[in-house]
């Protein structure tokens, strides 16, 4: 089973992908606001067709994509934060960037930086905020704030005061609302 969300009101349309071949074209109509709007089954705008990446291997510019690629997967990992499933919505992972990322629950127009997918009504808009950056020797750290939220946040099932700055590392687990979320470093 597939989602895809209305582009109006963000409503989810839940449907069976199985029933459609690649490349076809369906047309959706939402129940919560009557929008229609279409989707094409199997094409990705953000990826060529595998026929179109094996011509393009042939190109000279070929070899020059392939080491960018490879420039691309050396770079720094930053880590993510890995939502846990609980009974509002599925695990899910968010990137992490250097300098404030604002977390909270996705709307649309909201414009925090790592949203949560959920309808748990405890997390707030912007719930808190990690910073990620270097101390004097290099490492990366790791500083999580709360955003004057309305439920907290929590660390080892202890509240963070509205002025705390706590650091974070690898395996933290923290809880936003009803919202449990780890913090996971990749493995360099």
């Amino acid at each position: 089973m597939k989602r895809v969300r209305c582009p109006k009101c963000d409503n989810y349309i839940t449907f069976d992908e199985t029933q459609y071949e690649a490349g076809q074209s369906l047309v959706f109509q939402c129940p919560q606001c009557g929008k229609q709007f279409g989707i094409r089954i199997g094409v990705s705008k953000l990826r060529p067709t595998q026929k179109d990446e094996t011509a393009s291997l042939n190109s000279p510019s070929a070899l020059q994509q392939a080491q960018a690629d490879q420039a691309d997967l050396a770079a720094p990992q930053l880590g993510a934060l890995v939502v846990i499933e609980n009974v509002f919505h599925f695990k899910q992972v968010l990137p992490l960037k250097m300098g404030d990322n604002t977390i909270g629950r996705y709307q649309k127009s909201n414009p925090i930086t790592t949203p949560i997918e959920t309808v748990d009504p405890s997390v707030d808009l912007l719930h808190c905020i990690i910073n990620v950056s270097r101390d004097k020797k290099g490492r990366l750290r790791y500083t999580l704030r709360d955003a004057n939220s309305n439920t907290g946040t929590f660390v080892d099932n202890t509240e963070i005061s509205p002025r705390e700055r706590r650091i974070i590392d690898d395996g933290t687990l923290f809880t936003i609302g009803a919202t449990s979320i780890l913090l996971k470093l990749s493995s360099d």
